[in-house]
């Protein structure tokens, strides 16, 4: 990509030593060209980057304007809850949506977000958090200035920019708000030995409730120690796996038991999700009375863990979640959560970019969050 901005059909004719009415030839596969010169286009389409002007297409022949959402699943509630918002607010306007998933694999992210450039796809919405490294930055401010370049737009929903500067619109949720009250409610409750169960280091996403939740503890005159984080990533079977390993190391007493877990025994890697770390909750005793999980889908796999050991919730230990996800009330118990807004954050996310495109880019939009209270919060059990 040259710093100019957008790439003319007149240099790649240049560069490949043709015509632009050869260019255009090749370009558009409606004409037999040679072989070797067809090689020797595309050579310097590729090394200069040109996109072909999508807006000239759609002149001649009527192209359609298209958002793209980029997921890393369908089969997350949360996820799929927020490409039903971007499909409806883009129906509702007249675009054509498409749905891409990655799988969580960058090479795959990249190559749809390639395709939609070249389709002239009009927004290309990259959907929720990431591990947020050197990698991801770079990749992301490619990824916007590219689009620009071709007079598209980049939305990072779900997920901070890594830099302030790159021309992408910024729409998520107040992850560390609703980590903070949804501890606030458990300390409320009486509980002082919480666990959270499903960090991910440097996930934006994780890490914000991560933040939310030590903040609440610190609130309510907890020291540091207090905090007991179990990074074992997203995902029913994360929760499963691990409640049962933590109920296992606190001793067939369950959770009211002294014992110290042995970190060496919880084996937490998830398959599917972004290389969890080993659990390794922070120093302090094994005990628990609460568990916040850090997704739905996390609890579920809790609930279940703690039914097999024999014990109930929310007498023997309460559980919370967070997204709100459809089933949620439909759990054993019903699951008090942190609604998100996911349906309005693809909404959003499509309704932000179209009203104001000049000042769109940049711009970073917060939406709020809150508890809804079911029945699996109930004060700790007598001498727990």
């Amino acid at each position: 990509m040259t710093s100019k901005g957008r790439v003319t059909i007149r240099e790649v004719a240049e560069r490949a030593g043709v015509s632009m009415a050869t260019v255009s030839r090749v370009l558009s596969g409606n004409h037999p060209v040679p072989a070797s010169t067809r090689a020797r286009v595309l050579r310097a389409a590729r090394d200069l980057d040109y996109v072909a002007n999508a807006h000239a297409r759609a002149l001649v022949g009527g192209g359609r304007k298209m958002v793209a959402v980029v997921l890393r699943q369908v089969t997350s509630p949360f996820y799929a809850q927020v490409a039903e918002g971007v499909e409806a607010e883009a129906a509702a306007r007249g675009w054509l949506c498409l749905v891409g998933t990655t799988g969580g694999d960058p090479g795959r992210e990249l190559e749809f977000v390639q395709l939609m450039r070249e389709e002239g796809a009009g927004l290309v919405i990259l959907v929720g958090g990431v591990v947020e490294d050197d990698a991801y930055r770079e990749r992301v401010a490619h990824y916007a200035q590219a689009l620009a370049s071709s007079g598209a737009r980049l939305v990072l929903c779900g997920r901070p920019a890594p830099d302030p500067d790159i021309p992408a619109l910024v729409v998520e949720f107040d992850n560390e708000a609703g980590a903070r009250a949804i501890t606030g409610h458990l300390l409320s409750a009486g509980h002082r030995r919480i666990v959270f169960l499903g960090g991910l280091p440097g996930n934006t996403a994780l890490d914000a409730r991560v933040a939310g939740y030590r903040a609440a503890l610190a609130e309510h005159g907890l020291g540091p120690e207090a905090a007991h984080v179990v990074d074992c990533g997203l995902g029913r079977a994360a929760g499963h796996r691990t409640m049962t390993e933590l109920l296992k190391a606190a001793g067939d007493l369950g959770p009211c038991d002294t014992a110290t877990p042995d970190a060496d025994t919880l084996d937490t890697a998830t398959p599917g999700t972004a290389t969890p770390s080993t659990a390794t909750p922070d120093a302090g005793p094994a005990r628990f009375t609460a568990v916040f999980a850090g997704d739905d889908m996390v609890a579920a796999g809790a609930l279940r863990a703690i039914a097999d050991a024999g014990l109930r919730v929310p007498q023997d230990i309460s559980v919370v979640g967070y997204n709100d996800i459809p089933l949620a009330e439909d759990f054993n118990p019903p699951l008090t959560t942190v609604r998100t807004p996911a349906e309005e954050l693809g909404r959003a996310a499509v309704r932000i970019a179209l009203r104001d495109p000049e000042h769109a880019a940049g711009a970073h939009h917060l939406l709020g969050t809150h508890i809804v209270v079911r029945d699996s919060v109930q004060p700790p059990p007598p001498g727990a």
